[in-house]
């Protein structure tokens, strides 16, 4: 008696297709299935792979890099300021 039939639901259905669009729900099917993704692996006590490992390895590698890159830059304006007195 108060519960929905099967055909309210297929009413309901149809109208939010015809207001949204099939691309629309789509995507956010899409977004929301990534979301649960994500929010899965947060939670999860997983040790990090070897991929996960290496890539955190040659993320700090980089930044070594540029930190050097950096102070290798304030050495030659170092040593331009000193030409130019």
């Amino acid at each position: 008696m108060g519960g929905i039939s099967i055909w309210q639901l297929l009413i309901i259905a149809l109208i939010i297709v015809l207001l949204f669009g099939t691309k629309k729900l789509r995507t956010l099917g899409g977004d929301l299935g990534s979301a649960v993704k994500g929010f899965k692996k947060a939670i999860g006590d997983e040790e990090p792979s070897a991929e996960k490992k290496d890539a955190a390895a040659d993320a700090d590698f980089d930044q070594k890099k540029l930190a050097d890159e950096q102070q290798a830059g304030q050495a030659q304006k170092s040593q331009k300021d000193k030409e130019q007195v």
